[in-house]
């Protein structure tokens, strides 16, 4: 058989089995040859056997891969009936399309179901057979490309029991795979590929399996409908995962399309893959503000006595954020708001970034997300998230850096605070959302909180650790190292004003020492001494404000200011 029909001048041939003459059912088998086209054997198959376009697409195209396909099985008289006339028309057209009869129960029937198709075009024609191109309606929507995992669980269940399904092969990475484009024939057909997955990371044993497209052929009560799953990519702008529904143009097709729609947002808000986890967007590294997938981040459980903070200020805090979620039913039922803001400030290094792990690792239930400034542009799509995943913690660290070193905010970064102040301010009353934002230089945008009552219920200041926390970091940091009481006592004394950070520097330094004196069997006064000495007096006051040191060293004064560290006593000791 051929797809460009030819004229050859030949009879056609229609052979009877003669062990077909005592048996009660008859099947008819189409033979392929090289010069019947396809088309007249669709149209002898709906014009004689009486198939449908469909079935008869399916069963010429399956001769034609096949070599044979069978039509039947029919009772004596009526399969003679069919071959005459069946002759009489291969005749009139000069084919030579071979058609032979066996007895039923010799060959299996064709299975329409497994007919192969090479492009999407042939197995979109062979779905709709019955219907002009004008018959057909399509319906889009479009899904944040973070959501994969949930728009796969979805899929998986409205679409389960389809009559074909299909990869496809996608030629150009920034055209979607639609069905105006499947459709396309010739040097632009897209062709039909074994289903392609992405394994995505939903902080689960095993990596959800995400098709990266998809066709999808089904059956409804009424008509046939498609599915078509694509990516919307385009330079500078956020990927969107793309689901088109094709239907007949009528109204009970456009009511099944906005169902199917109905049924995979609902689907897709239960299943939550990310729910109580947390995660942050990945921005594209081709394209700013492209946003390709998401990162969780298994950060281990923090403990309270982890925290090293003055009392006061660990109670504040658990107050103000683990005692008001615990509290936030019964605040909504007394009809208080259940939004809000927390601001922690303090200098860099007195451990902002590990109490807001202690909070996100201690909120059950809660689901995170970790803003980096470099993302304020993508806050749109994070409150989306977050009011999906609510309860949520939204995460800002640092968020002075969308504020100039200046004191005036620049064009450009004034915006994208407001719009950050905006959100928690356009919050409804009763949502879930906690917003926590960190920074090390509140002066920097102060006016504009100022000015924006509300938006901050609370500020924490995480100051630099006094002398019980110093102790506190001191045992903390120093991991195996045998410390005596009178070492602690000392190294206390010496880092009044420093940050959390350069106790844990400072106590490396000091293993260090201990090390190269004695193997790390004990530590001594001058372990400490010559550590300190290293990194505040010794590289100048660079070194002492890169580490976290005194401002009055790291400003410049030796000693003698108030506050500061002065430079310890040099001492000789012995190396081995």
């Amino acid at each position: 058989m051929q797809h460009t029909p030819e004229e050859p001048e030949c009879s056609p041939r229609v052979l009877m089995d003669p062990a077909c003459v005592d048996t009660d059912s008859i099947r008819l088998v189409f033979h392929n040859d090289d010069d019947t086209p396809v088309g007249f054997v669709v149209r002898l198959l709906r014009e004689v056997f009486g198939k449908q376009q469909r079935d008869a697409v399916a069963l010429a195209e399956f001769v034609w891969q096949q070599g044979k396909a069978v039509c039947g099985p029919y009772p004596p008289s009526v399969a003679k009936a069919l071959i005459v006339e069946a002759q009489t028309r291969i005749r009139a057209a000069g084919f030579p399309l071979l058609i032979t009869t066996e007895a039923a129960g010799k060959a299996d029937t064709a299975d329409l179901s497994d007919v192969q198709f090479e492009y999407a075009c042939d197995a979109l024609d062979w779905h709709f057979a019955n219907f002009l191109p004008g018959e057909l309606a399509t319906t889009t929507r479009h899904f944040p490309a973070y959501m994969r995992a949930d728009v796969q669980v979805a899929i998986d269940k409205l679409f389960a029991d389809p009559i074909r399904f299909f990869g496809a092969y996608e030629r150009h990475w920034d055209e979607a795979l639609s069905f105006a484009r499947m459709k396309r024939r010739g040097s632009d057909a897209i062709s039909l590929v074994p289903p392609q997955f992405d394994e995505i990371d939903t902080g689960e044993l095993a990596p959800a399996k995400c098709l990266r497209n998809g066709l999808w052929l089904c059956q409804a009560s009424e008509f046939p409908y498609a599915v078509v799953l694509s990516h919307d990519r385009e330079l500078g702008r956020e990927t969107l995962i793309r689901i088109e529904i094709i239907v007949p143009a009528r109204d009970t097709g456009d009511s099944f399309a906005q169902c199917c729609f109905d049924e995979l947002e609902k689907t897709i808000r239960s299943a939550c893959a990310y729910r109580g986890k947390i995660i942050s967007l990945d921005e594209g590294a081709a394209c700013a503000g492209r946003i390709s997938g998401v990162t969780l981040h298994r950060l281990p459980k923090v403990k309270r006595e982890d925290v090293i903070l003055p009392e006061r200020v660990l109670n504040l805090l658990d107050r103000s954020v683990l005692g008001f979620v615990d509290a936030r039913d019964e605040l909504r039922r007394l009809r208080q708001s259940t939004r809000k803001g927390i601001l922690l400030y303090g200098p860099p290094g007195t451990g902002k970034t590990h109490t807001v792990h202690y909070l996100a690792t201690n909120l059950p239930g809660y689901t995170t997300l970790i803003i980096t400034t470099e993302q304020l542009e993508l806050l749109g799509s994070y409150m989306t998230l977050a009011r999906l995943l609510q309860p949520t913690m939204v995460l800002i660290d640092d968020v002075d850096r969308t504020a100039s070193h200046s004191s005036i905010l620049t064009a450009c970064e004034a915006p994208l605070l407001s719009k950050l102040l905006n959100e928690i301010d356009g919050l409804k009353e009763d949502a879930d959302i906690l917003f926590v934002l960190t920074t090390n230089r509140p002066d920097q945008f102060e006016v504009t909180l100022a000015d924006c009552h509300g938006r901050i219920d609370q500020a924490i200041e995480i100051p630099l650790p006094d002398a019980a926390s110093r102790g506190k970091l001191i045992r903390l940091y120093s991991g195996g190292l045998p410390l005596e009481g009178e070492i602690i006592a000392e190294a206390v004394r010496s880092t009044e004003g420093v940050s959390a950070i350069f106790i844990k520097e400072l106590m490396r330094r000091v293993t260090q020492s201990s090390v190269a004196r004695d193997g790390g069997h004990s530590v001594i006064t001058a372990d400490v001494h010559e550590a300190l000495d290293d990194m505040l007096f010794a590289s100048g006051r660079l070194n002492a404000k890169l580490l976290g040191g005194p401002q009055a060293i790291a400003a410049g004064a030796r000693s003698g200011a108030t506050g500061a560290i002065e430079p310890p006593r040099k001492s000789r000791r012995a190396r081995h």
